[in-house]
């Protein structure tokens, strides 16, 4: 499947939340058409080079599906957009088009059912209701209760400061259970470093 990217300096998260200003025409056409067409476009996190500019960057190669959810013209005279993370994917191949638009060639990942919390979700719970009442997680306005371990490990995963290394590692896991222990492991070592 052919699926429009867009480059940034971030990874996106099924059923998480990014608010992005658009102000390059390439993207502004982008973002008209999904409209249009009611059809989403791949956020993908920039590897190497820059997110505006001619040449395009090198992306990683797993990306998530990323839907409109709301848009607003702001004071400055551009295009906010509010969207959601929906599925992930993995590029099998890029192109540039004529208008600069970066588009893939991408194949859906599986997701593996959702699974009820447990018990030994409790701390890792505990850290997510504490990030939701930062300010800056708070101005998300994101979903509080989590219902299943995929959204417990995705909302942590896009939320915590990582590395956008590791956060594309967490990103191409299909269990949620690999994906929370490997969070618990990343915040073992922050702490470590912390009081090393």
């Amino acid at each position: 499947m052919t699926l429009p990217l867009f480059p940034l300096n971030t990874v996106l998260f099924p059923g998480c939340l990014l608010d992005l200003q658009i102000f390059e025409a390439r993207y502004l056409d982008m973002i008209g058409r999904c409209m249009k067409q009611g059809e989403g476009f791949g956020v993908v996190c920039i590897l190497e080079g820059e997110q505006v500019g001619k040449a395009p960057p090198a992306v990683a190669s797993v990306g998530c599906e990323a839907v409109i959810r709301d848009f607003v013209q702001q004071d400055n005279g551009l295009l906010g957009i509010r969207v959601e993370g929906v599925r992930r994917f993995r590029v099998a191949q890029t192109e540039v088009r004529k208008d600069q638009l970066l588009v893939g060639q991408v194949h859906w990942l599986p997701e593996q059912a959702d699974s009820p919390l447990i018990e030994q979700d409790d701390d890792l719970l505990a850290l997510l209701v504490a990030l939701g009442e930062h300010p800056m997680v708070e101005a998300l306005d994101m979903p509080r209760d989590v219902d299943g371990r995929q959204a417990l490990a995705n909302q942590l995963a896009y939320l915590l400061p990582f590395m956008e290394e590791d956060k594309l590692d967490l990103l191409a896991m299909d269990s949620p259970q690999l994906r929370l222990e490997a969070i618990q492991t990343l915040l073992e070592r922050i702490q470590g470093e912390l009081f090393a």
